[in-house]
């Protein structure tokens, strides 16, 4: 069996040193992948105020299979897996 981890999109945010530090840190545990959900746009809570959803147009997704190239750079053996691909948006 492997284990691995998820990206954690929303939280993370937009600096590539914690993004390294994340993925390294979780190679260096001895997880075998880190899981990255896609997700291209997001509901305006304007336009839908009953939306309960965890993330909104305002909350930042990283695009997976670029930061999947990022991540291959800095990684020496992870692997990498989409737990949604949204084809529809793209």
């Amino acid at each position: 069996m492997q284990v691995g981890v998820t990206f954690p999109q929303t939280e993370i945010g937009s600096d590539p040193g914690a993004i390294r530090a994340y993925a390294q840190a979780a190679e260096d545990l001895g997880y075998q992948h880190i899981l990255a959900a896609d997700h291209v746009r997001g509901t305006d809570r304007a336009a839908r105020p009953d939306w309960g959803g965890f993330y909104d147009i305002n909350s930042q997704f990283h695009e997976p299979l670029v930061l999947f190239g990022f991540l291959a750079g800095i990684t020496k053996a992870m692997e990498f897996v989409t737990g949604v691909l949204v084809l529809g948006q793209r």
